[in-house]
């Protein structure tokens, strides 16, 4: 049985690791899919460890054209522009004698800075979707001399065209997972490289997410972007962990099985010596092969296991003939085990919070080891040994720094309320975000599930296309969990709610959403109700809160006010203590207060979605130490291992 998973594993990532929804100029074919929006699709492979690769930093000052109307890339009859068209925008060098007709230019007037969206950058930028080209110039001196270069984007949101000195490098679309292209030989120079980049934020019915999410869309390069050197023959990917134990088994750390594979970009034409060496532990573990996928076994002699109290963390490296790439990995095991979640054989209660990539307090989308450090300190001050990270990938610092602090990770794709679960090409897209989310992070120890969707109404189109994700999940990584935040149907005439929805027999992990008390009535609603589900699985609630603004202070049936907000924490947490014996925590929403233009009450929102525990000023709300102190009551009757 484990061969057959591992084969299925290795055949469903070599089909689906592909990039469905970047263009690479460089690698068409006659036999590209083209969809019915007219984009050619073709193939690509992300490079993974960014970090831990040789890179030259394109972050900084870029300048930028503000184009609505799209008139850089599209001619008056609303067809693409020549690429030697001196009228597009990617010509960025263009010189132009004084009887030629030149209607753009690139200035230092008009500057962002990158990363960073650019809705907090100028106030001109608030509300604006559309395009923004933006234009790097660089110099470039390649510390090997025939080493491929590869240029990498933390994320852009949501389309990015991608130009290098005039030509077109590709397309990527999706607004929070990475992407690469392989510069042609010949097309970067030493001196005065400009790279343009046409960012399209606009939201569209059939993308993912679709036009209707309550967050704000920030536009713009909003994570790091880096040329990568890498030599001709290269580790692309590697997924080196513990192998699965029985069910309900802990892990051995003594003689422990450690297995995974070795992905090169392509097949070499002569022997590779692989080798992977652990220095704490004592390893150098070597593998001959002429595959471009190698499978990997071996065995550490003694491992300390990660975990929220022990987050060990051990150097690995990976080296190939001409490659050699350094990263640091934990070793542990997940499992979700009829009623209970298991953390290396231990079951675990989770503390969660549900956070957005967004510092509140400029405000601004998140991207920076500082700002992971603010969100990640104050979900740890308020007790919490995990996360979930809504409703979107979040900025790579986010996941290692949870690594470091031993912090659990719910981790998402922007499949969000209703989009088009009918359309083939939307499933692509969403299948391309799973498959980049978890090709980026599955190194990564505290990513404990994989979650599919949120709040997606029940329908069979529907189930059949979120069991497809689920799948797909589990084939690219048998090691984690595979959830998603269902919806509910409070039963009025009954004490006892169900969580019986029919996508409940895929997930691992039966999570919901419930705003019992702000959604349903009030508050005291709690008092009688119970839940239940017929998934011999265990349950989570993936969100439950109530708005308040911090400071307003009111007796407590006042909405929006702190004792309201305070009132309902009470009694969610007088219900939680008897929820069934398959409850294994909550993630309630949410960390701090964040930007939404579906909220706007002119008194207490102002487009603000005010669920926060702390406001958008880094304030504690009063409900802030109702949830801190149940959640050091969980901790003292289950603490952490």
């Amino acid at each position: 049985m484990k061969i057959i998973t591992i084969v299925l594993g290795i055949i469903i990532f070599f089909c689906s690791c592909n990039h469905p929804v970047t263009e690479s100029t460089e690698n068409k074919s006659e036999n590209a899919d083209t969809s019915n929006t007219g984009i050619t699709y073709s193939t690509g492979n992300l490079i993974t460890n960014i970090p831990g690769r040789k890179t030259m930093s394109l972050d900084g000052t870029w300048q930028y054209i503000m184009d609505p109307y799209e008139t850089g890339f599209y001619d008056y009859r609303y067809k693409e522009l020549n690429e030697n068209n001196p009228s597009a925008y990617w010509n960025a060098d263009t010189t132009a004698s004084k009887s030629d007709l030149i209607e753009f230019g690139y200035s230092n007037k008009y500057t962002l800075q990158v990363p960073g969206d650019w809705n907090h950058q100028d106030s001109k930028f608030l509300y604006y979707e559309g395009t923004v080209w933006y234009k790097k110039s660089f110099d470039f001196h390649p510390q090997k001399k025939g080493d491929k270069v590869f240029i990498y984007f933390g994320a852009v949101n949501y389309r990015a065209d991608v130009y290098l000195n005039g030509k077109k490098l590709g397309m990527h679309v999706g607004g929070f997972t990475p992407f690469d292209f392989e510069i042609s030989a010949g097309l970067l120079k030493e001196k005065n490289n400009d790279l343009v980049v046409k960012v399209d934020n606009k939201r569209h019915k059939d993308e993912v997410p679709t036009l209707n999410t309550d967050w704000w869309n920030y536009g713009g390069i909003t994570r790091s972007v880096m040329l990568v050197e890498v030599p001709d023959i290269f580790i692309q990917d590697y997924f080196i962990h513990l192998e699965n134990p029985a069910p309900g088994e802990a892990p051995s750390v003594e003689n422990s099985p450690v297995t995974g594979w070795i992905k090169l970009n392509q097949k070499p034409d002569k022997e590779q010596t692989l080798t992977i060496t652990l220095p704490e532990l004592n390893i150098k573990k070597q593998i001959k092969t002429n595959a471009q996928l190698t499978q990997v076994d071996f065995t550490l002699p003694h491992v300390t296991l990660w975990s929220p109290a022990h987050p060990e963390l051990y150097k690995v490296i990976i080296s190939s003939n001409e490659d050699t790439t350094t990263d640091k990995i934990g070793f542990r095991t997940i499992q979700a085990y009829h009623k209970q979640v298991l953390l290396n054989g231990n079951p675990v209660f989770m503390r969660g919070i549900s956070i957005h990539e967004e510092i509140p307090e400029v405000p601004r989308r998140a991207y920076s080891m500082k700002d992971a450090e603010q969100l990640l300190g104050e979900a740890k001050e308020l007790d919490c040994n995990m996360v979930r990270l809504a409703h979107y990938p979040h900025d790579e610092t986010m996941t290692r720094l949870a690594d470091s602090l031993g912090i659990l990770v719910w981790s998402e794709i922007p499949v969000y309320w209703t989009i088009d679960f009918k359309s083939k090409e939307v499933l692509r897209n969403a299948e391309a975000q799973l498959t980049d989310m978890i090709t980026r992070d599955h190194n990564r120890a505290s990513v404990i599930i994989w979650s599919v969707g949120n709040e997606t109404p029940v329908s069979q189109v529907r189930t059949d296309f979120m069991h497809t994700l689920i799948d797909s999940a589990h084939a690219l990584d048998n090691t984690r969990m595979a959830s998603a935040a269902l919806e509910v149907n409070y039963n009025a005439d009954k004490k006892i709610h169900e969580i019986n929805d029919p996508l409940g027999k895929y997930v691992d992990l039966v999570a919901f959403n419930e705003y019992l008390g702000w959604y349903g009535g009030l508050p005291d609603k709690c008092s009688t109700a119970n839940w239940a589900t017929p998934y011999n699985k265990p349950l989570f609630i993936s969100e439950t809160g109530a708005g308040a603004k911090y400071g307003f202070h009111a007796d407590s049936l006042t909405r929006f006010s702190e004792e309201y907000q305070k009132w309902y924490y009470k009694e969610q947490i007088a219900m939680l203590k008897r929820m069934p014996d398959n409850f294994v925590g909550l993630s309630p929403w949410v960390l701090n207060d964040f930007r939404s233009p579906k909220r706007n009450n002119p008194t207490y929102q102002n487009g603000w979605n005010r669920k926060g525990l702390l406001d958008d000023k880094g304030h504690k709300k009063e409900a802030f130490y109702i949830l801190q102190h149940y959640y050091k009551e969980m901790e003292a009757l289950h603490p952490d291992k």
